[in-house]
């Protein structure tokens, strides 16, 4: 029964690790504490390496898989302002549907290289260059009234390709 109880802590963790690189784990560390008891330092990988007679990626290997597994649901740290916990999935994800951000992007830019030579000028300095209609205007010898009506009609051609209308 204890046999049995021994194998499954040892064989039965989250992640399926081999038995040889579960040994060589248990080996590093109880080099890493013979180490520390008898020199008051940590010992380094490429000791560990050298003690052991094995490559210090097959070292790096053992550490790093008996690591404990976090979910990236479960609490990463504590915010400093309310202290509300924050977990790992909160920091990466923006509540946004990035493949429909992406598409939305290409559908655009695809509109805007098929536009008239003016039209895309004034979608690019009006949106992507932040210049406002007096400027614009200026810069293609337009007026603003002008560079209003066109702006208008490209968003408007833009508005009913992407919706499909």
């Amino acid at each position: 029964m204890i046999g049995e109880i021994k194998r499954y802590i040892r064989d039965d963790g989250p992640v399926k690790v081999s038995r040889s690189i579960k040994e060589l784990s248990i080996k590093i560390k109880e080099l890493q504490k013979e180490y520390f008891y008898q020199r008051g330092e940590e010992i380094t990988i490429n000791q560990i390496a050298e003690e052991l007679k094995v490559t210090k990626e097959d070292i790096t290997l053992a550490m790093e898989s008996t690591r404990t597994i976090e979910s990236i649901e479960g609490a990463s740290y504590t915010n400093q302002k309310d202290g509300n916990k924050i977990s790992l999935l909160d920091t990466i994800s923006n509540n946004k549907n990035e493949e429909e951000i992406i598409t939305n992007k290409l559908a655009i830019k695809q509109l805007i290289e098929n536009l008239e030579k003016r039209d895309k000028e004034v979608i690019l300095l009006r949106f992507y260059k932040e210049k406002t209609q007096a400027q614009v205007a200026k810069i293609l010898g337009i007026t603003q009234v002008q560079v209003s009506r066109i702006e208008r009609r490209i968003l408007g051609y833009m508005r009913s390709k992407l919706l499909g209308a």
